[in-house]
């Protein structure tokens, strides 16, 4: 696949720099440092770094890992996204800690709204880079659970092969109804931060739709402690 990077970040790189080791062809953009961008991709094969409305043209994929203060930024960059599938890696912080969300939003469907037209997915955003880079060096009987979320079918499926190749089991959470449980703060009952097997993380996402209760025992009660 074709997937644009938009960030080169923590989560930007590291995620970038396995799926072009994976063999995708990966284009990083958006940066403050455009040298960090052409670095990144003269390490890796069959990578590229470009502005960001050459990047996401012709993607199959976007990943938008920016901060949160600059994803308006960053969109208007990106140019048109209707149709587009955009894989969200953000999460709602910013110098002064958790950002307030508008109208009881998640932070997934706010910035869905932010892009309209674009095929709007949530990933990515549960681990550190750092968990991301070491996890993703297991055998694929132990790979950790990554769960993603969006109302988009056909984008959920990329979505899912991309964390696949991420090194990652992709786990489906839902919609725009369940997405927050995936997203900060860390707490109680919530899956943010919190690492699970691929059967434990089906088994939370089974008792989410069905028992709330029972669905923040099990996700307290599943995650791995390292």
């Amino acid at each position: 696949m074709k997937i644009a990077i938009v960030g080169a970040g923590r989560i930007g790189a590291t995620t970038g720099t396995k799926l072009a080791r994976a063999g995708h062809l990966v284009t990083f953009t958006y940066s403050r440092r455009p040298a960090r961008l052409a670095d990144l991709a003269g390490r890796l094969p069959g990578a590229s770094a470009d502005t960001p409305a050459a990047a996401v043209a012709g993607a199959d994929a976007t990943l938008l890992a920016v901060p949160w203060s600059v994803i308006d930024d960053a969109l208007s960059r990106l140019g048109p996204l209707a149709g587009a599938v955009v894989i969200d890696a953000t999460n709602q912080f910013s110098a002064a800690g958790l950002e307030a969300i508008p109208d009881g939003w998640s932070a997934a469907e706010f910035n869905s709204r932010r892009a309209p037209g674009a095929r709007w997915v949530k990933a990515f955003n549960t681990y550190t880079a750092h968990f991301q880079a070491e996890a993703a060096l297991r055998p694929v009987t132990q790979r950790a659970a990554m769960f993603y979320a969006g109302e988009d079918s056909a984008a959920k499926m990329v979505t899912a092969e991309i964390i696949r190749s991420s090194g990652f089991h992709p786990v489906d959470i839902g919609g725009w109804a369940q997405v927050r449980y995936m997203e900060p703060p860390r707490r109680p009952g919530g899956v943010y931060g919190e690492e699970y097997t691929a059967a434990d993380a089906m088994r939370i996402v089974e008792a989410i739709r069905n028992d709330l209760a029972e669905a923040a025992r099990l996700a307290d009660q599943l995650k791995r402690v390292s």
